[in-house]
């Protein structure tokens, strides 16, 4: 399957194809953490997503951590 990751800084858009699912989210976070805006991932079938929808719909919503305690030796 076929996955377009597209995203725009300023007035220019970049698009990027992929052939793995994990590899269009990991360049749509990616290009997200260099400052760029609107990035999309877009399948075969024509259905935009952001990369946290991807991921959460691959691998469901990520559980919360509870916070460690840590006791330190006087």
């Amino acid at each position: 399957m076929n996955f377009t990751v597209s995203a725009r800084v300023s007035e220019r858009r970049f698009s990027f194809r992929h052939s793995s699912i994990l590899g269009a989210v990991e360049q749509g976070w990616s290009l997200m953490v260099a400052g760029m805006t609107e990035v999309v991932i877009t399948d075969a079938a024509g259905r935009a997503h952001c990369p946290n929808a991807m991921h959460q719909h691959l691998f469901g919503p990520r559980a919360s951590v509870a916070p460690v305690e840590v006791k330190l030796a006087a």
